[in-house]
Order: C-alpha cells, then structure tokens, then sequence
C-alpha cells in the first residue's frame, strides 16, 4: 500500500494514488502511542557481544496525506534520560556527559525532510536527527505492517524500521582501550522502531 511517494512512478502520479482507496482513508494527524511502540538500539560491546537497549519515554506525530503522499511526514522526540540498557550503572553512565549529557540535552528528535516507497510495503523516510547540540541527516529503512481499528475504536497504523549510524557522528566519542586491542564500545548503532500510532479525531 503506498503511503509515500512512489520511488518510480508512471507520469500520472496523482492518477496512480487515486486508484487506491485505502490510501486516501489514511489521510491524518497519527500520535504515536509509546505504550504499543518502542525505539531502541544495539551496539558492541568489547568487541565480543551487542548491548541492546530502549528508551522508554518518547512522543510523536505522524502526518499522511493520501492526496499528495511525498508530504506526509514525522517528527519524533525521544527523552534521554528513560534510556534502559538493564543496568543502572550503565545507564547513569550513557546518560552523564561522557554520552549524551541528558541534563544539558535531554531529548534526541527526528524530524523528517522526505519519504519514498521502495517497493511493496517497503520504505524510507529520511530527516534530520539531532543528538544534543549536533544534527546529521538519517534515512531509516521502514515496513508498512498495516492498519486497523482496536477495540477501543482507534484507527492505527504501523511501522517497523532500522537505520544505522556512527556515533561519533554525532559527537558521541567516548571509549576505553581494552588490553587485548579494540575498544570498549563500537561506533556503529543500529536503530530499532516499532511505531503504532492512533488517528486523531477530525476536528469539530
């Protein structure tokens, strides 16, 4: 189903997206719902094994325009500090300013510049990411897991990602040698989204 725009369309796109009623129907202002979505990330460690972790805290919105898909777009603000590796000790350590400084720069956000269909239900959103004083742009890497309405009534829909980055992209270089050669942390993340977001009610 084509949210965004086609990455190769016929000339006629705005023919090509009117056949697709579905299309139109998602048209709206979505709030992400962090209850029954999660963005987190895994990145080496000692160079033998991946922490994985989350934050739990994070809010967004997205906006899908069935009649002109290419401006649909999303925003996302993460709060640093409900970062959960499973270790306290851990996590007061990303959160200080050898990492992310949260009480200087508590949140990371997203905020997207564009969107294409890759293929199928395949897609990639791109934007910029800011991670405390540094923006860099991301394109991440989506599926369309479709939508449907809960039982409460609500309209949802849902995406899963990934993307990656080097940290040290965005200024985050802190590391220890280890004895037996290598570093303590890898510069690569990979990124994890599972995003269900809920259609706002039309306004009165």
């Amino acid at each position: 189903m084509a949210l965004f725009n086609r990455k190769n369309t016929a000339p006629s796109t705005t023919a090509a997206l009117a056949v697709d009623p579905a299309l139109a129907a998602l048209t709206g202002t979505y709030t992400i719902d962090p209850a029954h979505s999660s963005i987190g990330f895994t990145v080496r460690h000692a160079m033998v094994t991946n922490v994985r972790g989350s934050f739990g805290e994070h809010e967004g919105t997205l906006e899908l325009d069935g009649s002109n898909p290419a401006a649909s777009t999303a925003t996302i603000d993460v709060k640093i500090s409900s970062v959960d590796t499973g270790i306290s000790d851990r996590d007061g350590h990303l959160v200080s300013g050898d990492f992310f400084d949260a009480e200087k720069f508590p949140l990371m956000t997203f905020r997207s510049t564009g969107a294409e269909q890759l293929g199928g239900d395949a897609y990639r959103i791109t934007g910029d990411l800011t991670i405390k004083d540094v923006t860099r742009p991301l394109s991440i890497d989506l599926e369309f897991n479709g939508s449907a309405t809960d039982p409460y009534g609500n309209q949802r829909v849902g995406f899963e990602g990934s993307a990656e980055i080097l940290r040290s992209d965005w200024g985050l270089t802190y590391n220890a040698a280890l004895e037996t050669g290598g570093v303590l942390v890898g510069d690569k993340v990979k990124l994890n989204f599972d995003i269900s977001a809920i259609k706002a009610a039309p306004a009165a």
